[in-house]
């Protein structure tokens, strides 16, 4: 989608992806602090490594989307899609794709394969998006693409 683009969050797009958060649940005060710990590896998700990166989609200079993720243990998975968000406007233009894709690839840069994600059962929009992206059930919650290398080669 032109004019969009795509890069590694630094601490000044915090505010924006709290308030992109605290729109579908929560407070932007509660979501300042939970971002801002996740990537300042103070606030860990279970067995969570300490790598974890986030990348943001920019419309102009505004933040419009951001993904999160994090090398794991968790469900003998390698790494662990935490978060995803993308405006409400700006959503079905291919930006939570792109984001998944940039998170896929950094996730095959630290040799990790096996990545899961947790989906609220009752979000059928979400899990259509990962089964789409070929992210297979691992249980009632949990979604696990065994080979996050098939994503991060998507529009290659």
């Amino acid at each position: 989608m032109s004019g969009i683009h795509y890069r590694e969050s630094v601490s000044t797009d915090i505010p924006a992806m709290a308030e992109i958060r605290a729109a579908e649940w929560g407070t932007i005060e509660y979501w300042m602090t939970r971002i801002t710990g996740y990537i300042n590896c103070e606030l860990h998700p279970q067995q969570a490594l300490m790598q974890r990166v986030m990348y943001v989609a920019l419309e102009n200079d505004a933040v419009i989307g951001f993904i999160a993720g994090h090398l794991t243990r968790r469900y003998e998975c390698d790494g662990e899609l935490e978060w995803i968000n993308v405006m409400p406007e700006f959503r079905g233009n291919g930006v939570a794709s792109e984001l998944l894709q940039m998170l896929a690839r950094w996730f095959v840069q630290q040799n990790a394969t096996r990545i899961c994600v947790d989906v609220d059962p009752d979000n059928p929009t979400a899990r259509k998006f990962y089964r789409r992206h070929g992210a297979e059930d691992l249980n009632k919650h949990w979604l696990v693409w065994n080979d996050i290398k098939l994503v991060s080669r998507m529009n290659e």
